[in-house]
């Protein structure tokens, strides 16, 4: 699911979405595939509880980094059976992390540096090391600090986490109220992971007040059932190791888990069954995201859309109030047809004003070509003034919508896009050659040729012309007197050639597709801002992940 809109909650729907692909392929298909495979645990737990040097004292010496610089576990380290090293070696689970094979470290190594020495950038790999002291059937996965400084330490944190079959999470006898930790044990509690909690350096007075708080805040999260170790405050050894008793009862736990066969596969299904259920919830959050994207979609969509919309409206008032007949075009138009004195004998006599008028045509059509230059050059300084305000208009209600305004970015689309001026032009001149190809068609039997030939074709198409811009008022008193008498003598002239009703279609027609042409120019400037919405999900795909989260839940249920 793509989900680029900056809408309300699409940024935690990303995560989500990331966070259930990353699980799906580094645990809930490997898991699926391999129900018999050694349990992974992962110790995991806040920064400085103790996690290295709990993982220490399970293998029984020192494997893992443990000091005070922090973060001390920068690349995650897999301890396993060497039995079990097929399991790991390759990309079974967390493919996408690649496996360095570590060695025993010596004895006489200090703690602070303790364990195989990887490189401390190399956060895309997993560190193996084969020991005989971990029980097959059972690996130990030391995680970086669930709350480090280091985004990176804790993103991995939790990826490895989710990539678990059971948790052994660590945290202090100061420090397990902390909100990081119960945030990602509330998690737990809801895929219904097993979970196994260690208290670590727990003062001996203050051993059974600490955990009757702590198991009461875990049955309030649902983990009632949750495994609870303590580790009481004590010294560590010169290898900085714990005494050996301090952990037994972990170790026999885990040493007890991975000896049971059936005890093992019991918490892998639970595990496995509680992140696919996890994942339907996951997977119809995303869904209804992507249904409040395609809503942002629509409104900015609409925003746009309207902007243009109202801008062609404009345009076609401009084009049918008579606005277009003012300053040159009136000019070029009285020059053409002559005075007041022509016009008001137009009804008296139209014969007689065919003659005149044809005589004028034939004798010399410069006029004709001025009036249609006159026509174009304020239709186009119409056309794309119109879009420019559009455009302003669209852009300025994209940038009060947070998506629109992440969609935008710096990019300016508040004028016409380069080159629009010249489109507009090409298509007025279109129209007006159109104009007089229908012109032509209209007149192509021989009495109407004789007819429109008396006037000249472009003579008629210029009449036409103004027939079109001149359909209501709109001018001012003066000027629409003398509009009105101008539409007279276009009409008139129209009239004697092709009839009342032809002339009132031949209009229509050459609106209509001026009309068309204008709709398409906006058009094209309108898709500048709807192919930004191109990368929307459609309702289809929004469906069909909803259904596939919908079938998902059921088998859950029936398992």
């Amino acid at each position: 699911m793509r989900l680029p809109l900056a809408a309300e909650g699409a940024e935690a729907a990303r995560r989500d979405a990331a966070a259930a692909l990353a699980q799906l392929e580094d645990y809930v298909l490997p898991r699926y595939r391999s129900l018999e495979a050694p349990l992974l645990a992962v110790v995991g737990g806040s920064t400085g509880a103790g996690k290295s040097t709990l993982v220490n004292a399970l293998v029984g010496h020192p494997v893992t980094r443990a000091g005070a610089v922090r973060p001390t576990t920068r690349q995650p380290l897999l301890v396993h059976h060497p039995d079990d090293a097929a399991w790991f070696e390759g990309t079974r689970v967390l493919p996408g992390l690649a496996r360095v094979r570590g060695a025993r470290a010596e004895v006489s190594v200090p703690a602070a540096q303790a364990g195989p020495a990887p490189d401390p950038d190399a956060m895309g790999s997993i560190v193996l090391l084969a020991e005989d002291s971990v029980p097959s059937g059972l690996a130990l996965l030391d995680a970086p600090d669930v709350d480090s400084v280091s985004e990176a330490n804790r993103a991995l944190a939790g990826q490895l986490l989710a990539a678990a079959d059971l948790w052994v999470f660590v945290t202090t006898a100061n420090r397990y109220a902390d909100a990081v930790p119960w945030r990602l044990l509330a998690d737990a509690a809801a895929r219904d992971i097993t979970v196994a909690v260690v208290l670590d350096r727990v003062p001996a007075d203050a051993e059974e007040e600490v955990r009757e708080d702590l198991a009461a805040m875990l049955a309030r999260q649902g983990l009632g059932s949750a495994r609870l170790f303590v580790v009481r405050e004590t010294g560590l050894d010169g290898l900085g190791m714990l005494p050996e008793d301090s952990v037994a009862p972990l170790r026999a736990w885990l040493s007890g888990l991975a000896a049971d066969a059936a005890g093992r596969a019991a918490v892998a299904r639970q595990t496995l069954d509680g992140a696919v259920r996890a994942l339907a919830q996951r997977a119809a959050g995303v869904a209804d995201a992507a249904d409040a994207q395609r809503a942002a979609a629509a409104a900015l969509s609409g925003d746009a859309a309207s902007a243009y919309r109202e801008a062609l409206d404009r345009v076609g008032a401009s084009t049918r109030d008579g606005a277009l007949l003012r300053g040159e075009v009136l000019a070029r138009w009285q020059d053409f047809v002559g005075t007041g004195e022509f016009i008001r004998g137009v009804e008296q006599r139209i014969g007689r004003m065919r003659d005149r008028f044809g005589a004028f045509f034939r004798g010399d059509p410069q006029p004709t070509v001025q009036i249609e230059v006159a026509i174009g050059t304020g239709l186009l300084a119409v056309i794309v003034d119109e879009a420019a305000t559009a455009a302003e208009d669209a852009d300025r209600r994209w940038r009060a919508d947070p998506a629109g305004r992440a969609l935008l970015g710096a990019e300016d689309l508040s004028g016409v896009s380069p080159g629009f001026a010249d489109r507009a032009s090409a298509e007025i001149r279109a129209w007006q050659a159109g104009l007089l190809e229908l012109i032509r068609r209209e007149g192509a039997g021989k009495r109407m040729r004789a007819r429109w030939l008396s006037f000249g074709i472009n003579g008629l198409g210029a009449s036409l012309m103004v027939v079109v811009f001149s359909t209501t008022g709109g001018l001012t008193l003066v000027e629409g007197g003398i509009a009105a008498g101008t539409a007279v003598v276009g009409q008139k002239v129209l009239e004697a050639v092709f009839g009342e009703d032809t002339v009132r279609r031949l209009a229509r027609i050459a609106r209509e597709d001026l009309t068309a042409r204008c709709e398409g120019l906006l058009a094209g400037e309108l898709a500048r801002f709807e192919g930004r919405l191109e990368a929307v999900d459609s309702s289809d795909a929004v469906e069909a992940l909803r259904g596939s989260a919908r079938r998902i839940a059921a088998l859950g249920r029936s398992a």
